[in-house]
């Protein structure tokens, strides 16, 4: 199958890349490289560079490589950012996500995967665990604008019949993950702690989110392929995980013996929130593999070989 995937120098696209490519597809990459690295490029995939938001460029790439899926991760995703730049948000993540919607049409391609984003766009959720059918209250510019294509993608199979799966993720985490991304805390822990740094928390260490390993997400996106068509996914590990314990499995896989530094909890961010995954068990027949202790491990592997630095083998529970 020939797949384009957008965003795919990136922390997520590009494993989900690697993921496709593992399984036999043939795949090409449009990234812009904004936030992206060209180390995070599989070899074998091809890739170009340029912005979802060049209509021209875009209809260049769909003429060459002739998709037969598309895979969305391209987006503004800095929730601050978002908030200080709504209309740069919007234009990004509503003008050029319609750019790739058009040409799915024009092409007829087979499927249409977009990656949504489940805290920002369901807001601070009134109850808990936070299923597909939950409001959808979204707090931030970037909320607002990865939730609209949700609209337009149901709005365009209506119209034109383009088959579509929605993933709407929780914080996903894993090797390659940015400092500078949005849910990037274990990799922001990691950097810090490695470079002598004390650690911040922003509120008294208690809020929670659902984290999910990015080995989980890549998963998700194999079985989107085939699965779940015209449907709304939430893919997380469905526990609650807060910041200080992120913090704590940081430090005691690195043997440090400190205790993090606490801020004013930040505007805009969800105080809590855990995930309904029982659709995508039932419908993608995907449920997360990897517990949190084994994709720490993992993830600060990553960051302490960057580093030179050995990790402790045993972490307290």
């Amino acid at each position: 199958m020939k797949i384009l995937v957008t965003g795919g120098a990136g922390f997520i696209a590009s494993h989900v890349a690697d993921g496709y490519i593992e399984q036999g597809h043939d795949v090409a990459i449009v990234d812009d490289l904004s936030r992206g690295s060209e180390s995070n490029l599989n070899p074998k995939a091809r890739f170009y560079r340029g912005d979802i938001l060049d209509r021209a460029f875009l209809e260049t790439v769909f003429h060459r490589e002739q998709p037969e899926v598309i895979n969305h991760h391209a987006a503004q995703m800095d929730v601050r950012r978002g908030v200080r730049e709504p209309v740069f948000d919007a234009s990004v993540n509503i003008l050029g996500s319609i750019n790739l919607l058009e040409l799915a049409v024009q092409h007829k391609l087979q499927r249409f995967i977009y990656i949504a984003s489940a805290g920002a766009g369901y807001g601070e959720p009134a109850s808990e665990p936070v299923g597909e059918d939950c409001p959808i209250n979204p707090i931030t510019p970037y909320g607002i604008s990865k939730h609209t294509i949700e609209h337009y993608l149901f709005t365009f199979s209506f119209l034109y019949g383009l088959p579509y799966v929605v993933l709407r993720y929780g914080n996903v985490y894993g090797p390659r993950q940015s400092s500078k991304g949005e849910a990037g805390v274990f990799a922001i822990f990691c950097e810090q702690m490695l470079a002598g740094i004390q650690p911040v928390i922003y509120g008294d260490g208690t809020k929670y989110r659902d984290y999910v390993y990015i080995e989980d997400a890549v998963r998700a996106n194999i079985a989107a392929l085939k699965l779940g068509g015209g449907e709304k996914f939430n893919i997380g590990s469905g526990e609650p995980t807060t910041d200080y314990e992120v913090f704590a499995v940081i430090r005691d896989l690195l043997g440090q013996e400190i205790e993090p530094r606490y801020a004013s909890a930040r505007p805009g961010e969800i105080d809590k929130i855990t995930l309904d995954i029982s659709k995508a068990a039932r419908l993608l027949q995907w449920k997360p593999e990897i517990p949190l202790a084994v994709g720490a491990k993992r993830t600060v592997e990553f960051f302490a070989s960057r580093a030179h630095v050995s990790i402790h083998e045993e972490v307290r529970a």
